[in-house]
């Protein structure tokens, strides 16, 4: 398995499921990423290639949390909730109990 840079940001989805917001904030910092570099993610601003993005996985009750680098970045026009991470290119890279 390839080693995750923890000093690198990280995109939380929580696909609307804030009641487990914490949970996977503490699980994320549990693995070595800071406080202050879990980022809750919106549709209108993106990470960058190489940063990673972190998803409740699979909605609507989710048991596990997805990790995944970015790997691409490109642009897109907006399109509904997924708005600008559409254009985003991602690789999994770990799974992680909630």
């Amino acid at each position: 398995m390839v080693e995750i840079n923890t000093q690198k940001n990280i995109y939380l989805f929580t696909h609307g499921r804030m009641d487990l917001q914490e949970k996977a904030v503490n699980v994320l910092i549990s693995k070595g990423f800071s406080k202050e570099r879990i980022i809750m993610a919106n549709p209108s601003k993106v990470g960058n290639v190489g940063d990673y993005m972190a998803m409740l996985w699979m909605p609507p009750t989710p048991d596990h949390i997805k990790i995944q680098r970015i790997t691409k970045v490109e642009e897109v026009k907006p399109e509904g909730m997924i708005g600008l991470w559409k254009g985003v290119s991602k690789e999994d890279m770990e799974t992680i109990q909630l």
